[in-house]
């Protein structure tokens, strides 16, 4: 499968195919929906997004969801490694330096940290998604 920047429209079309191909079943501590503002990307100045879970289907999409619990504001690099490479280091990294910001239900993303990661909890989605992405 070919590569796709991330969070361009491609990349997004082949990650809601792979949605598809491998399920969006998330475990029960990824009830978490974030609105993420991703700043200084190849596509304009910023792009809005939405990921996380709800009632056990994780979503990706283009956009910010009006029910989200927490926004994220970081930069397109830093975005990259928290979500694409999964690197906790570099979220706490980029918080620490003033390159990621949280607002609204703090308790919400602690509880998913602590459960396990990311929402979706599905590692060969994961694995797939990290295929697609340059």
């Amino acid at each position: 499968m070919s590569k796709h920047p991330f969070l361009s429209d491609e990349w997004f079309a082949v990650v809601q195919r792979l949605i598809e191909d491998h399920g969006a079943e998330a475990p029960a501590h990824a009830e978490v929906m974030m609105n993420l503002t991703i700043t200084g990307t190849p596509f304009g100045d910023e792009r809005h997004i939405h990921m996380g879970a709800r009632n056990g289907q994780g979503r990706v999409a283009i956009g910010h969801d009006d029910g989200a619990d927490l926004t994220i504001t970081t930069d397109y690099d830093t975005a990259k490694a928290i979500f694409v490479s999964g690197d906790p280091q570099a979220g706490m990294q980029a918080m620490m330096q003033g390159k990621l910001k949280i607002q609204g239900d703090m308790s919400k993303l602690m509880a998913m940290a602590q459960g396990g990661g990311a929402p979706g909890g599905n590692p060969a989605l994961a694995e797939a998604i990290q295929g697609i992405t340059e």
